[in-house]
């Protein structure tokens, strides 16, 4: 069978800057919006009460700002994702358009959860942050690449050294981490191990 899962070697786009350590998931998403049977139209209330006021007008948020517009890449800072282990937050982000980030460090949960839709979520130091955050705010237009396959992110002239778990790395570059299409690949393995389980294959209690 042909390889169907989705191998992520690099991602680029614009990019969007968001400012702020300890930005936790329920300012990624709220929890009252989580109501939800699929994750389909999260992506209409990311950041949802750090964007609108309580008359429901825009308060300046980056992800309102035009400059931005149609950014794929995302730039935070310190324990981004951090609170509770929703999955949520990063499904929100992915379905706004977020296919990468570039953050200072990420709560361990978050990272992994963006790691399993295909989304990497690669550090840098402190300082290549703020010089990567003020080259893209003086040229929102720019091209932001993540190079997994070499571990860096480019933006311009500007080349950074990234750092990311080795198994996040191997996970998106084979594509393993489509959990789902490796099932499929593998159907009939799959198959042969159900038959061998007895409460799946005519189980008979003994007596």
């Amino acid at each position: 069978m042909p390889e169907i899962h989705i191998k992520v070697s690099s991602v680029e786009g614009k990019a969007v800057t968001i400012h702020g350590n300890d930005i936790d998931t329920d300012q990624i998403i709220p929890a009252r919006f989580m109501k939800c049977v699929t994750f389909d139209g999260l992506g209409e209330y990311v950041f949802h009460d750090v964007r609108y006021d309580e008359n429901g007008n825009l308060k300046g948020h980056p992800f309102d700002d035009e400059r931005y517009a149609d950014a794929g890449i995302m730039i935070v800072n310190s324990n981004f994702g951090c609170g509770s282990s929703r999955e949520h937050a990063p499904q929100a982000l992915a379905r706004y358009g977020i296919r990468g980030i570039i953050g200072e460090s990420y709560a361990e949960i978050f990272a992994g959860n963006c790691t399993s839709m295909g989304i990497p979520a690669v550090t840098l130091p402190a300082s290549d942050i703020k010089q990567l955050v003020a080259a893209v705010e003086k040229d929102p237009g720019m091209t932001v690449r993540i190079d997994l396959a070499n571990g860096a992110v480019i933006a311009g002239p500007n080349r950074y050294h990234f750092e990311i778990p080795a198994a996040f790395k191997k996970s998106l570059i084979d594509g393993s981490w489509d959990s789902t299409a490796v099932l499929l690949e593998n159907l009939d393995a799959v198959e042969r191990t159900a038959a061998s389980l007895p409460y799946l294959n005519g189980f008979r209690r003994a007596g």
